[in-house]
């Protein structure tokens, strides 16, 4: 288990394979904010705390079962 505080500003979000979905903007309530500049309709998504599988060296890994908002360039 991780605790949010741990999700800072700049962070990768990553699959749980390792591929780049989104940089951390905000932690907002239970849900990570990405930044715009990784969405390709320009415009901040959401993914879910609940979606986290852990963090490691610097990098949220999101479930195999993450659901990834549309939008997201990744």
């Amino acid at each position: 288990m991780f605790e949010k505080i741990r999700i800072k500003e700049h962070m990768e979000v990553a699959d749980i394979n390792g591929q780049h979905v989104g940089t951390v903007d905000d932690v907002e309530d239970n849900r990570i904010k990405l930044t715009k500049s990784d969405a390709g309709d320009n415009m901040h998504h959401f993914i879910s705390l609940d979606e986290v599988e852990k963090i490691d060296d610097n990098r949220v890994y999101l479930k195999a079962s993450a659901v990834i908002p549309q939008g997201v360039k990744g």
